[in-house]
């Protein structure tokens, strides 16, 4: 019997196969876990400036990005990051914690920390500033079967109003509601409340958020656009409103038992 070519007879392909793979997945696991090393690598080091916690794999070299409303951005940056950190250990061995240092809602610590995104809107497949007031999307409107919140006062954690809502922003690209506009009774400037946080009490026609105080809404960031929301603005805005869920009051960092 003639056996020449028949490489099955002496070679178990399926076990070459299996081998295979898993050399392939090995290589996508090394592959994803160095990409996912393009931000926030090295690591600060306790110890010494001059350690550089990078773990393995490797940091990959920079790769250059072109970005949506131009200019390009390389990561990981070769710049190291200088931000200045307003927070300190709160004990005096390597990774305690940090506490704040100033207003722990807006300098960017714990659960108030943004990231360093554009400072340009976010836009539509049209090249429109997708999350926008009424005012602007006048093709937009509150369904009538909705609670509209224009007019309802905006009231905090402690149940003191802070302003009144004048305005809905939505998403033109996924139709939803995404902030809700208000002036602030003690600065008569307007600032958001990002829909997640709020809740519309129909019942008693205020708009509740208990994530801050009454007297913290003045401190909200503001915009440079009154009819539009940066990408920066929008982390910022949030990051105000996530850290007041542990900083609005000194109660909420102590723990519940």
């Amino acid at each position: 019997m003639n056996t020449t070519g028949a490489i099955t007879g002496y070679i178990d392909v399926a076990q070459l196969v299996l081998y295979a793979f898993w050399i392939f997945f090995a290589g996508l696991i090394i592959y994803l876990r160095r990409e996912d090393k393009r931000e926030g690598y090295p690591l600060e080091s306790e110890r010494s400036e001059h350690i550089k916690v990078q773990g393995w794999p490797a940091m990959p070299a920079p790769k250059t990005f072109k970005l949506a409303h131009g200019g390009e951005v390389q990561a990981p940056s070769p710049e190291k990051d200088r931000r200045p950190i307003k927070a300190e250990p709160i004990a005096p061995f390597p990774g305690a914690a940090l506490a704040p240092t100033g207003n722990p809602l807006a300098d960017g610590v714990g659960p108030a920390a943004w990231g360093l995104r554009a400072k340009e809107p976010d836009l539509t497949f049209e090249g429109e500033p997708k999350i926008v007031p009424l005012r602007v999307a006048t093709d937009y409107a509150v369904a009538r079967q909705d609670i509209d919140p224009r007019g309802m006062a905006i009231v905090g954690a402690d149940g003191v109003a802070a302003g009144t809502i004048t305005d809905v922003w939505v998403d033109r690209s996924e139709p939803q509601v995404r902030f809700l506009e208000f002036k602030v009774a003690a600065t008569g400037r307007s600032a958001l409340v990002p829909i997640y946080f709020a809740h519309i009490n129909a019942g008693r026609s205020q708009v509740e958020v208990d994530a801050i105080l009454g007297s913290q809404f003045a401190g909200v960031p503001g915009l440079s656009n009154p009819d539009q929301v940066t990408l920066d603005e929008e982390d910022r805005i949030s990051a105000y409103y996530g850290g007041g869920k542990l900083y609005a009051e000194p109660s909420r960092e102590e723990p519940l038992l």
